[in-house]
């Protein structure tokens, strides 16, 4: 079958986690990604968090569908490789400090001299243009620049991370929108190539719903809320008796009255003043209070059960470990089985969203370094063998 991104060539120059999850995406979709990697050892990524066998269960996931080459693109001739591999291709994702592919002679200008249709998707913490923007900026920074930590956590406590490196993926997704985006500009309206600049900060940014609005007319400071979503109610996560807890959302009319009712507060369901969100927000405490008296008589199994015959939305808070488990995630397949070797089997994340007519999928696990040097080098780029050889004993690739 057919993948809907075929055809389409990146050059993925970078590392670890914004960049890299972004060309994952095209790449699950049958984008072809060259992975542009140091000599020797390569993504940090293939060693990070946990390990097996000495490469990082991650990186199977990460590096699936790319092929993976080796460069020095600290030197001049490593950089006038990457730059012929540049001239034959549709996409070149980078994300490294602003200023470091001038510094190689790679900047826009003057790439696009020899590839004009060139989209060259650049992400950065800051961007590229700013006071900010030759300042290094990893994710964790950028999730409190971006205003995503000071309204994570609870009020009585300091702000909180959410458990993983969130500004990473955010800016990732924005960098594959934009980088389609621009194929979609240059191919279908007759447009030429472009920069798309992605700075992580302007992901986060980019999500913060009505923060600023709120701000500007009328001064409001959205604050930490810890499991309660602050101008909606009731929406929280509350406990049982089994020592559990279940997530319960009866913000809507007509929810909220049915939910009530369910809980034995059927004054609550008719109080005049809580037939609509505005007015629930005033009585808040006294709902989720009501709420919490009630869960806490029930198991998780009792309460979720009770509210899924009432239809009102509930889910419980899972693990990992819980997911592996949960019937829907299994009936929408969304764990692939990989074999990292001969009868080594790995669950990895499934490529994501789903398209009924063009799926995406893994061809491949991520690469072992520099598995498909011959290939682009000899095959894509045309060298000679000879050529070849020499770049390999000089430590070029």
């Amino acid at each position: 079958m057919t993948k809907p991104l075929e055809g389409l060539k990146v050059l993925e120059m970078g590392q670890l986690l914004a960049g890299p999850f972004c060309a994952s995406m095209l790449a699950g979709f049958g984008a072809d990604v060259i992975k542009i990697e140091k000599p020797k050892t390569g993504d940090p990524l293939r060693v990070w968090r946990k390990l097996y066998k000495g490469t990082a269960l991650w990186w199977y996931s990460m590096g699936r569908n790319k092929k993976s080459v080796t460069l020095d693109m600290t030197n001049p001739k490593g950089q006038e490789i990457a730059r012929r591999l540049a001239e034959k291709v549709d996409i070149l994702l980078e994300n490294f400090k602003p200023g470091t592919m001038e510094k190689w002679g790679m900047g826009f200008e003057a790439l696009r001299k020899t590839n004009p249709g060139l989209i060259m998707v650049r992400v950065s913490g800051y961007g590229q243009t700013g006071p900010h923007a030759s300042r290094p900026g990893y994710a964790n920074v950028a999730e409190g620049v971006g205003g995503l930590r000071y309204m994570s956590g609870d009020p009585d406590r300091p702000p909180v991370r959410t458990g993983l490196s969130i500004g990473d993926t955010l800016s990732g997704l924005h960098a594959a929108f934009g980088a389609l985006t621009a194929v979609y500009h240059r191919d279908v309206n007759g447009g030429e190539g472009q920069v798309v600049d992605v700075a992580i900060y302007e992901s986060i940014f980019n999500m913060l719903e009505s923060t600023l609005a709120e701000y500007d007319k009328l001064g409001v400071v959205r604050e930490r809320t810890g499991a309660k979503l602050d101008g909606i109610v009731p929406t929280s996560t509350y406990p049982t008796k089994d020592g559990k807890f279940i997530i319960i959302g009866g913000n809507g009319d007509s929810i909220f009255r049915r939910l009530m009712t369910r809980i034995g507060r059927a004054d609550f369901a008719a109080h005049p003043e809580m037939q609509d969100n505005k007015g629930r927000v005033v009585h808040e405490a006294g709902i989720d209070k009501a709420i919490t008296d009630w869960t806490l008589t029930q198991t998780y199994d009792e309460a979720y059960a009770a509210m899924v015959e009432t239809e009102v939305p509930c889910g419980p808070v899972y693990s990992i470990a819980d997911i592996v488990k949960d019937p829907q995630y299994i009936a929408r397949g969304l764990f692939e089985e990989v074999e990292i070797a001969p009868g080594d089997t790995l669950k990895i994340p499934a490529v994501l969203p789903k398209l009924t007519a063009t799926p995406g999928g893994t061809d491949w696990i991520g690469p072992e370094l520099g598995a498909h040097n011959e290939e682009i080098y000899r095959g894509f780029l045309g060298m000679t063998q000879a050529e070849f050889e020499d770049l390999v004993g000089e430590g070029i690739i």
